[in-house]
């Protein structure tokens, strides 16, 4: 239907970042028994019919590589149609017309349009379509500015402009497809209190750093305004902060008319838990304000809980996380001049992502994004989607990819195959998979090593030396530890798919024979972790040794950064140092990840020390709130900690095996996860030096408590 439809673009010129609003009068011929709307844009739209918002979707039609695919969505609008009609698309500059897409300079601005068909069916059986074309009007929007990095301008006074008709826009219809992804939805609603700075400011707190917007009410005059500007935390004074936020400007700014008025943002969304209120129209009142939580509809799926209350503000943190970096895409930060979807943090976050929620939906769309922006030599770029860059463009920067964040290409397809047993996902993605391994074939310096390419190594690792990002971890050891990880994903996939995958598996053995004999021993906590976690290590036991020796000489504090982290616990664990490992996630000094919850975060930072002990910060140029990368963590948790494990010959937990590791420095742990087969839980409890054990599973399980091992079928199990 929708591609009988034309694009449309203004014929009008707007001021710049002014949202258009393109519309329609039409009457109906008849009675109605069925109507359905298709539609997309170039930017992001709110549709409506009859002034009646049509969705609960926000932020349409998503973002997607954009070169080649473009989401349109269907909605069911039967009830909403009358005898007169007005069909309104607002269109705001979103993901493809906005400064996240402009990565590069000489880039024209992409214009505003619009595609969208309203099918009718009458009760006598005739049809009728309505499409856009040229006898559709716009005019210009009552939001004179709408950005995703700097916020939004409304004026509820602005009056109607002079219709004007619009014009046709060639652009492709080829690269349309169905919704593919979750809808970007509202979630929750959160209140704040009002405090005074010891500056004199008014600020907001919403007590949760979030994504969203905030919705408005209240009554005023005419011309009076109310400006927010948005921040994540507070100084050590206690005054106001958004450094972080880099050129991101993050500001609301409403003019209200007279009484009563509602209004939140339309066309953007924010990154914040303080709002500083600027402008308001007399004394402040805090009920007037409500914070809206806006991020893909995602199911929860895990539940994480124990006897520490910062471990448990922890798993919060990672909940929060996830969820306000879960807006259609994964991405890296909702809040500064950003928003990238980040291969590296996607990568090392999926297992955990997948068992916190249902992401299934949101991962088959991200990774056709990513697929679609392959090179044909196999090339991935280091975030997807890539905006409205050209591979031409991309080659121009001075990185394109790196170890560890192009790995997304072969590990994300896996672990969400593993999670959920559909094997639909390495169909799509085996090309994409198998492509990468061969780029970095192709690419490195040394054959079987992965050599003279730009990496981001074990990216802000504490160990990073004065003035630097990156950690002191060999960055070609860790490239081609991943260049071993990738291909024996490949050899697993290809093998499961019935593909020839000799040529990778004779690749893997020669690859680790070259690891071990270029790095025959490890320096840093990043790299002896790396070698056991992707059983590279030729000596487990002695590397294994040196690294729980290393972390207890330490002060049983971790040097890792974005690359070492998430192998760190479990490298430690999986060789006979689970004390150590506990050691590690119960530390509450810095570094670790008890810390920035002692400091009052209620999401995960991307620096250990995104806020010092004395209130101070990290530098400014790299320190966001909300960067979900360290949550990784919660996959040890589940499980090592409460021991729940998938089994690689029966994905999807259709068998399980549970093997929970208690510490005693917790008193209980309770972990489930609600699978494709059901629910599966693990609880622990201390009973003075005994543990009693609570195991429920859906599917065929083994269950091994304290060196013994059980097979048991669907039930609860106690022991």
């Amino acid at each position: 239907m929708i591609k009988e439809a034309d694009w449309i673009t203004p014929s009008a010129t707007y001021e710049d970042h002014a949202a258009v609003v393109y519309f329609k009068d039409f009457k109906a011929k008849g009675k109605i028994t069925e109507a359905k709307l298709y539609t997309t844009c170039l930017g992001v739209y709110e549709a409506k019919l009859n002034g009646e918002r049509i969705s609960n979707y926000y932020l349409a039609p998503g973002w997607t590589a954009y070169h080649s695919r473009l989401q349109y969505q269907e909605y069911d609008v039967t009830k909403m149609l009358k005898g007169t009609n007005k069909l309104e698309i607002e269109v705001g500059d979103g993901w493809i017309r906005g400064r996240v897409a402009m990565k590069v300079p000489k880039f024209l601005k992409t214009p505003s349009a619009v595609l969208a068909s309203l099918y009718i069916k009458y009760d006598d059986g005739t049809e009728e379509n309505i499409i856009t074309d040229e006898t559709w009007n716009t005019k210009r929007s009552n939001i004179s500015f709408n950005e995703l990095y700097d916020g939004e301008t409304c004026d509820a006074n602005f009056k109607d402009t002079k219709p004007e008709k619009a014009k046709l826009l060639k652009w492709s219809k080829s690269i349309l497809i169905p919704q593919e992804g979750e809808f970007i939805t509202e979630h929750e609603r959160l209140k704040p209190i009002l405090i005074t700075a010891p500056n004199g400011e008014k600020i907001l707190d919403f007590g949760q750093n979030m994504t969203g917007y905030v919705e408005i009410e209240l009554d005023a005059k005419v011309g009076d305004r109310v400006i927010l500007d948005c921040g994540e935390v507070l100084d050590a004074d206690g005054n106001f902060y958004r450094d972080n936020y880099r050129s991101a400007l993050a500001k609301i700014d409403y003019t209200c008319c007279d009484g009563h008025n509602v209004y939140k943002p339309r066309l953007t969304f924010y990154g914040f838990r303080y709002l500083r209120v600027l402008k308001y129209p007399g004394k402040i009142d805090p009920s007037s304000f409500t914070g809206i939580c806006v991020y893909s509809d995602i199911k929860k799926t895990g539940h994480l809980e124990c006897s520490n209350k910062l471990l448990n503000r922890l798993f919060d943190n990672i909940f929060w996380g996830q969820k306000d970096n879960y807006l259609d895409i994964p991405t890296d930060c909702p809040q500064r001049d950003e928003r990238n979807g980040w291969a590296g943090d996607a990568q090392v976050f999926t297992r955990t992502a997948s068992y916190n929620y249902d992401v299934y939906k949101f991962f088959d769309k991200w990774l056709q994004d990513m697929a679609a922006e392959q090179h044909k030599d196999g090339e991935v770029f280091q975030f997807a989607p890539r905006g409205t860059m050209t591979y031409k463009d991309i080659m121009s920067l001075p990185y394109q990819n790196s170890a560890a964040w192009g790995d997304a290409a072969t590990i994300c397809p896996w672990e969400i195959y593993m999670t959920y047993g559909n094997i639909e996902i390495l169909k799509k993605n085996y090309k994409m998979m198998s492509g990468w391994v061969d780029y970095i074939t192709g690419a490195t310096k040394d054959k079987y090593l992965w050599t003279g390419h730009f990496h981001y190594g074990d990216w802000l690792g504490v160990d990073a030396p004065e003035g630097s990002y990156e950690g002191k971890s060999n960055k070609e050891l860790i490239a081609t530890a991943y260049y071993a990880y990738s291909t024996s994903l490949v050899i697993k996939a290809g093998k499961l798919l019935k593909k020839d995958v000799s040529k990778y598996e004779e690749l893997y053995k020669n690859i680790v024979k070259a690891f071990r004999k270029t790095f025959p021993s490890y320096q840093t906590q990043t790299e002896h972790a790396i070698a056991l976690h992707f059983d590279l290590a030729k000596d487990k036991k002695s590397t294994a040794d040196s690294l729980a020796k290393m972390v207890k000489e330490n002060g049983n504090k971790l040097t890792t950064g974005f690359v070492g982290t998430p192998c760190l616990l479990h490298a430690l664990s999986e060789n006979g140092y689970a004390d150590v490992a506990y050691s590690l996630l119960l530390q509450e000094e810095y570094p670790s990840w008890l810390f920035s919850v002692r400091m009052g975060a209620t999401t995960i930072w991307e620096h250990w020390d995104g806020k010092k002990e004395d209130g101070s910060f990290w530098s400014e140029k790299m320190n966001s709130f909300n960067h979900y990368a360290y949550g990784a963590v919660a996959d040890w948790v589940y499980g090592v900690a409460a021991g729940i494990n998938r089994v690689e010959e029966a994905p999807g937990f259709k068998e399980i095996v549970i093997k929970p590791v208690p510490d005693k420095r917790l008193s209980w742990l309770e972990a489930s996860i609600d699978t494709r087969c059901g629910v599966v839980s693990s609880k622990w409890v201390y009973e003075g030096d005994k543990v009693r054990y609570e195991i429920t599973t859906p599917s065929p399980a083994t269950i091994v408590i304290e060196g013994k091992t059980y097979k048991v079928g669907k039930g609860t199990y106690i022991f």
